[in-house]
């Protein structure tokens, strides 16, 4: 009798131009965005304040951005990433219409590329995901690839295809949302009186908060996101595996270092897009993250005057207060320090 149980894809199972309708599609509520709140400490007033929201032209305050992002990305791993290695990279990310509780989310993907690797064991997948409302509007888009056991060494697999990915989301191609209005933000009660213009090209922001990472904490956060992949949940397998123990799921890394540049980019309030990221080392339970931001463009909206965008790169290091800006070593090699590096655009008030 065939099994009634799924063992996910391995690598040998995915081709350029495969279609993943992702399973279980997720209504949000505003215990969501509670319980998200209660494990990343997220300030920013336009998705904690219905009232602030609304000063804005919104209906109300709309979830967290990175937590659409990890709903999203949630419905993918059973299909994508359940047998993963490693999540790579992300690119071409672009964040659709706000997605408000009450709304539920589905998710579909498109493989775009694969890659076997010269161990003959893995190769590289890489997909585009969609999540849309229940209205079929776009909420997130994105590109991203990951590294996938394969299920027999001598299996066949397709031709290499790498897809060109763009390096970062033209200002033409952001979605702002139709209702944002910032002529009446304040800058009270969203904690800094700096705005687009106060930010210059290159400057750097050392955060100075750090987070500890809590065992307890990451599998509440991926349970939240139904994200089932077993490097995250299973220590009897993880212990057999290259670390001995459970690794910490790198959208929580994102949304850990999202949090900490509250301070200091307080009113960067709604991210518009994810340029390219890199997971460039592990975590564990018992580090702790600290971040740095670094102004890499600034964004001239069209035909607005009230809002401009900031494209910045977001650092994440353990255990390194992050006072000196760790990157990369004068090999231009990440330091051991670094586990992330993210490239993203955000909104702010002019």
């Amino acid at each position: 009798m065939k099994s009634k149980t799924r063992t996910g894809n391995f690598f040998e199972d995915f081709y350029p131009g495969m279609v993943l309708t992702h399973a279980t599609p997720r209504t949000i509520t505003s215990g969501d965005q509670a319980l998200y709140t209660s494990l990343y400490g997220s300030r920013f007033a336009f998705s904690s304040s219905d009232e602030f929201a609304r000063t804005l032209g919104f209906e109300c305050a709309p979830v967290d951005d990175f937590l659409a992002f990890h709903i999203v990305f949630g419905k993918t791993v059973a299909d994508i990433s359940l047998n993963a290695v490693a999540n790579l990279g992300y690119a071409e990310g672009i964040l659709g219409v706000p997605l408000y509780p009450g709304d539920t989310v589905s998710t579909t993907s498109v493989v775009i590329g694969v890659k076997e690797n010269s161990n003959g064991k893995t190769g590289v997948v890489y997909v585009r995901s969609t999540g849309r409302n229940q209205h079929g509007e776009m909420v997130l888009q994105y590109v991203r690839w990951v590294m996938v056991r394969k299920r027999d060494v001598d299996a066949a697999v397709p031709v290499v295809v790498v897809p060109e990915l763009s390096e970062s989301v033209a200002a033409g191609s952001l979605s702002i949302p139709k209702e944002v209005n910032l002529t009446g933000y304040d800058v009270t009660l969203s904690g800094s009186a700096y705005r687009w213009g106060d930010y210059s090209v290159g400057e750097r922001i050392a955060h100075v908060d750090g987070m500890t990472i809590e065992e307890a904490e990451h599998q509440m956060a991926t349970r939240l996101y139904q994200n089932t992949a077993k490097v995250h949940f299973n220590q009897h397998t993880e212990s057999q595996g290259r670390f001995g123990r459970r690794l910490i799921y790198g959208g929580h890394i994102i949304s850990i270092a999202r949090a900490l540049s509250f301070n200091g980019m307080e009113n960067a309030f709604k991210v518009a897009a994810i340029n390219g990221g890199t997971h460039v080392a592990p975590t564990f339970a018992g580090d702790t993250i600290y971040a740095w931001s670094e102004i890499l463009e600034k964004i001239e909206v069209p035909e607005r005057d009230d809002l401009g965008a900031l494209r910045v790169r977001l650092v994440a290091a353990k255990n390194n207060s992050c006072e000196n800006f760790p990157l990369k070593n004068s090999e231009g090699q990440y330091q051991e320090d670094v586990v992330l590096d993210f490239d993203y655009t955000v909104l702010m008030p002019n």
